[in-house]
């Protein structure tokens, strides 16, 4: 053995980790995510006074728009105008992607705003009439009128540039923060003058950025470095104050920039992280959803404070932290849902490109060999539930499925032949490790599919498989709906599919123990095959 003292040899080096992991993913897809949602949920309020606490915020649309229950409004609709350019991989300080930017603004106020912000109207209305008669490209035309309107009456500090500016902080994971700084200050600037606007979506940029990286909230205080010296510490007190003064108290003017800031602010680091206690039906993940609730019970511009606590609340969180019974209603101009906002997120970290296999923006992902030969059999307690894998959604067939609930990557493309299927789209990865909270997704998915089959719908729940995502679901299912221990529910899930191994996928099937209060046993090394109580008929004739 060498001399510890005398060798030569160089010390490993440790493995670099993956900029990118499934986790970081599913926090960067959450941030246009949550911010939709946040949106969606609190149009109905807007103008509002503040809610009691036992008062429970719903899509019930409605509002300035008038809008349906799910659909969000212009600030979701204007980072969508952001997004799309960044998730072309463009760095969006350049003279090509303000203009693109700068651009989608004009059409979406020709196209498909509502409720739009008197600021951004007035200078957007300002920038085209000024473009007609100038050379300059429309970026620098737009800069300019947001500049000079603020010179002239002093305005330019409403909300509407923080509300829409998350995703840039999702085009500068891998680069200095000074960078993200540059292009958040860039795209504010379009639209309002005041440099408080610009500073606000810095610092919140930096809160999301590091949300995205780290799993924390603690890019918000940190982005106090990217401001100017002479700034940080009138920004420093008006988080200290956020954080101590109750949140309804930031109600009354949270138009302006700042108290749209801390409103948002105060909701988030006010709202308790429940307990991880998957047995009492506590994840930490339902910070999301009860710090968005909070958010719009401030009241006032509910929709916008909402929103811009989305974007970080989705980057700390996840999207799978946004409830799927909130998913399944999100929409808006352009003709986006939920699955649509996810891919952009996912295109923007990274730089405009699909994966391997062409998700997210394959119509049709590719079906592995590993995923079989397409089956679907009847969920053994429940005949209008049909379980099995991804080569089925291929097959067509004269049974009616009404929804479908994919437990993985399926593309962009409709995902049966037949016409008016509800489609849920559920992030839950099979790999031990690879989901920020396994069991808030299994349960998540379990309850989406008895809330569709308690509105009479015939569900299809597949996986790529069938083998860990799709018994795990399926088991849970059976037990909400029956009350059966874990045991039971999953050893007649895997006779039903003629496959019988609980570790397969030991997070997925040791979430199903926890979420019933029991303990998992202990893994064993080999599956064994089992026949199938149920006859030939079982397997569907899709």
């Amino acid at each position: 053995m060498p001399n510890r003292r005398t060798s030569t040899r160089r010390p490993a080096q440790p493995v670099p980790r993956p900029l990118l992991t499934e986790i970081r993913t599913d926090r960067a897809a959450g941030v246009l995510l949550a911010a939709a949602a946040g949106d969606a949920l609190g149009v109905h309020y807007e103008g509002k006074g503040t809610m009691r606490p036992d008062q429970q915020p719903k899509m019930l649309g409605g509002g300035y728009g008038p809008y349906r229950p799910g659909e969000y409004s212009d600030d979701t609709q204007m980072q969508w105008c952001i997004a799309d350019v960044a998730a072309s991989g463009a760095d969006l300080r350049t003279p090509n992607a303000l203009d693109a930017i700068a651009n989608n603004f004009l059409i979406w106020l020709r196209d498909g705003a509502t409720d739009v912000g008197v600021q951004t109207r007035t200078v957007l209305g300002m920038a085209k009439r000024a473009h007609a008669e100038s050379d300059d490209p429309l970026h620098q035309v737009m800069a300019r009128q947001a500049a000079a309107q603020y010179k002239r009456t002093g305005l330019g500090a409403g909300n509407g540039a923080l509300m829409r500016t998350g995703i840039v902080a999702l085009s500068y994971l891998d680069t200095d923060p000074r960078a993200m700084a540059s292009a958040a200050r860039a795209v504010s600037d379009l639209t309002h003058g005041d440099p408080l606007s610009a500073e606000a979506c810095i610092l919140w940029c930096s809160g999301i950025r590091t949300a995205v990286l780290d799993g924390t909230f603690d890019g918000v205080r940190a982005g106090l470095t990217l401001l100017p010296a002479n700034r940080r510490a009138q920004w420093a007190a008006w988080l200290d104050e956020a954080e101590n003064r109750p949140p309804h108290t930031f109600a009354s003017k949270n138009g302006f920039v700042v108290v749209a800031l801390q409103a948002a602010w105060a909701a988030i680091t006010q709202t308790p992280v429940p307990a991880a206690d998957p047995a009492s039906g506590s994840f930490v993940g339902q910070h999301l959803q009860l710090a968005l609730e909070n958010a719009v019970r401030i009241g006032h511009d509910t929709d916008t404070v909402a929103a811009i606590a989305g974007a970080l609340l989705g980057a700390r969180w996840g999207g799978s932290a946004v409830p799927l019974n909130w998913q399944r209603l999100i929409h808006g101009w352009p003709s986006q849902d939920a699955s649509d906002l996810v891919g952009l997120a996912v295109l923007t970290v990274n730089k405009g490109r699909d994966d391997s296999k062409g998700w997210p923006r394959v119509e049709r992902m590719p079906h592995p060999q590993i995923g079989g030969q397409p089956f679907a059999v009847l969920h053994p307690d429940d005949p209008g539930l049909i379980i099995g894998n991804l080569a089925q959604t291929t097959v067509a067939g004269p049974a009616p499925i009404d929804a479908v609930v994919s437990l993985c990557r399926v593309g962009s493309g409709p995902i049966l032949t037949q016409t008016g299927v509800e489609h849920i789209r559920v992030w839950l990865v099979d790999r031990a490790g690879a989901n920020a909270d396994t069991a808030f997704v299994v349960d998540q998915a379990a309850r989406i599919v008895q809330q569709l089959r308690q509105e009479g719908k015939r569900v299809f729940l597949h996986c790529v498989a069938g083998r860990s995502r799709t018994p795990a679901v399926a088991a849970r299912y059976s037990c909400l709906l029956s009350g059966k221990s874990p045991a039971d529910a999953l050893a007649d899930v895997h006779t039903a599919l003629e496959w019988w191994r609980l570790d397969h996928n030991r997070d997925m099937f040791e979430a199903v123990y926890r979420l019933a209060g029991h303990r998992p046993p202990s893994p064993t090394r080999t599956g064994r095959s089992r026949p199938s109580r149920f006859d030939q008929h079982t397997l569907l004739d899709w």
